[in-house]
């Protein structure tokens, strides 16, 4: 596996790649990979010749007060993840190669980009959408591979690369859950022994959510959804939002819906957690 830190030395190698014939696979990571990383590493390995890999802790898309300079940093430790795994080429660039001291242009999706976690993490997924296309524009894939923990975020990335006509093949792949049912997450290593048992009530509360849009009942899909909360509050969550969707927009969901995804944020302690689940009804 080879390492490179530089976009031209990058370009370099994908070129001759390319030329040569090869599709090329590309997995955006932050590093402090875990199973759910290595599925999606594993899964481009099926579907092209060269799987490139970047590790970059993204400044832009962390707001006041989030934890940036305490994000886990874990490079000895992903090489050899990204080894067995078959990683072909990890792209290590550092601050300075990805953003100019006077850049000026953030890539916006409207709309989308201000619910659920946008509303409670104003320019996140501003900062998401702008190093994303760099990352697209510099790798120049023929496919993307994203985990669906974070759906919002994959929708927000669809739409970019529709809106802006990007050509890359974008694959969704399921979340990888510990035995528990809890997401997998580099976040994951904040929450304590105690906390992880209990974290694991999220995706419960979302299960039950589903039962209940799915028995198709009175009850309003408001009124699941306080239900959920207050499941959540009684296993010791703040929670941010737990909103029925509908999977295309992220607007809610209306009874009439057939294609549903039920988001969810939620803090354990000083973790903020977030989960979803998707379904035809």
């Amino acid at each position: 596996m080879q390492t490179v830190k530089t976009i031209v030395e990058l370009r370099a190698i994908l070129g001759n790649r390319r030329r040569a014939g090869e599709r090329i696979a590309f997995v955006p990571t932050m590093g402090n990979l875990h199973a759910g990383h290595i599925r999606l590493v594993e899964t481009a390995r099926r579907q092209a010749e060269r799987v490139v890999v970047s590790i970059f802790v993204n400044p832009t898309q962390f707001g006041p007060g989030e934890d940036f300079e305490t994000y886990p940093r874990t490079e000895a430790e992903d090489r050899e993840k990204l080894l067995a795994a078959g990683a072909d080429l990890l792209f290590l660039p550092e601050i300075r190669n990805m953003y100019d001291p006077g850049a000026k242009t953030v890539v916006s999706v409207k709309e989308l980009s201000d619910l659920h976690c946008g509303a409670f993490r104003p320019g996140h997924f501003d900062g998401v959408a702008t190093v994303v296309a760099k990352l697209f524009n510099i790798v120049q894939p023929d496919s993307a591979f994203f985990g669906l923990k974070d759906y919002q975020q994959f929708v927000i990335i669809r739409t970019m690369v529709r809106d802006l006509n990007i050509p890359v093949a974008l694959v969704p792949v399921e979340t990888v859950r510990e035995p528990s049912g809890l997401a997998m997450s580099s976040r994951n290593g904040y929450l304590t022994e105690t906390e992880k048992v209990q974290a694991a009530k999220l995706y419960q509360a979302l299960l039950n959510a589903k039962e209940a849009v799915l028995s198709g009942g009175r009850e309003a899909y408001a009124d699941i959804e306080r239900q959920a909360q207050s499941f959540l509050a009684e296993a010791g969550f703040k929670t941010d939002y737990f909103s029925i969707c509908r999977s295309s927009d992220l607007v809610a969901a209306v009874p009439e819906d057939r294609e549903i995804v039920i988001l969810a944020a939620a803090r354990l302690g000083k973790t903020r957690l977030i989960d979803n689940i998707a379904f035809s009804k």
